[in-house]
């Protein structure tokens, strides 16, 4: 029950509040959030893709970096240009300091102006720039994905600008219902997908509410992926879902660097340099900025030992 209330909480503006203010919090926070300005993400990013900006390239078995500007939800459209404004400049700082080769963008279209009045067109404009200044730097974007109201118009934006940038990720949850069939479509199309299980508060009329069921439903996906065109972005901390990606993998003949595992930033550090010592490409979700906690609080619902860390951090710091 915790976990549908703390997706819950991540909305609420009184708890954002007293969260916010709580002192010991921040020490928290930092375990999953690289800080607040662009120079604290530019920091992490060369610390964990081994590349300081003098040196091109980067070491054998370093990790790869994809950097989420946190905001979502914007309520006007000074808000939406604000957002487009701070990713343009993560991609400028990308390119002076040449890490475009190891670190790329992902972005969420409500911080565009998605859930605004004629949203699809306002994000598309708006997100549009962010996707030319990324491929004119060397890098991508991927389209995080919200929630289950904000599906269709997420992949027709997805369509919209791959046929000009067909570089251009998207995730998908697992636990919707829909999200087999989708993979279908973008595994034809050669789509780079990002495969999660889903983080949001969903009704069960769209969504899996049972983690086994979940789990299940993510392997199906990954099979659609793997036998199909696309490049397999595979998200997940699970030991298991590890293990069955390379397996499917090996079996369809996906050799190392045709697909990639991703894992956020603060969650099993040493699987993540274990795989990549192991050859395989690794990216780091690294989240950074000021409007941090509905992302916090996904993370403490995802999973009970991260609300246990916060706990104890919040026991043995009172």
């Amino acid at each position: 029950m915790l976990g549908p209330a703390l997706l819950a909480a991540a909305r609420s503006d009184r708890l954002r509040r007293l969260v916010s203010a709580a002192p010991v919090t921040r020490p928290v926070v930092d375990r999953f959030v690289a800080g607040e300005s662009l120079d604290d993400a530019l920091a992490v990013t060369r610390r964990l893709t081994g590349q300081p900006p003098e040196r091109a390239g980067a070491a054998a078995g370093a990790l790869e970096v994809t950097l989420d500007h946190l905001g979502e939800q914007v309520t006007d459209r000074v808000q939406a240009l604000r957002t487009r404004d701070a990713c343009l400049a993560l991609v400028e700082a990308l390119a002076s300091e040449r890490l475009g080769e190891r670190a790329e963008v992902s972005v969420k279209l409500s911080a565009f102006g998605q859930a605004l009045p004629g949203g699809q067109d306002l994000a598309y404009r708006n997100v549009l720039p962010v996707v030319e200044a990324a491929t004119a730097a060397g890098t991508t974007v991927t389209l995080d994905m919200e929630d289950h109201t904000t599906v269709d118009s997420t992949l027709a934006i997805l369509r919209a600008l791959r046929e000009r940038f067909p570089r251009t990720g998207v995730a998908v949850q697992s636990y919707l219902f829909r999200t087999e069939e989708d993979c279908e479509s973008l595994a034809a199309s050669g789509a780079r997908v990002r495969l999660v299980k889903g983080a949001y508060r969903e009704p069960p009329s769209v969504a899996h509410q049972a983690r086994r069921a979940v789990d299940l439903a993510y392997v199906r996906c990954l099979r659609i992926l793997f036998c199909g065109a696309a490049y397999p972005m595979v998200a997940t901390h699970d030991p298991r879902l590890l293990a069955i990606a390379q397996e499917l993998a090996a079996r369809h003949g996906h050799a190392r660097g045709t697909f990639e595992f991703q894992m956020l930033h603060g969650v099993r550090a040493a699987e993540q340099r274990r795989l990549a010592d192991a050859g395989h490409r690794v990216r780091v979700y690294v989240p950074y900025g000021t409007d941090w906690y509905a992302y916090f609080m996904r993370r403490l619902a995802e999973r009970p030992a991260n609300l246990t860390f916060f706990a104890r951090s919040l026991l043995t710091r009172s």
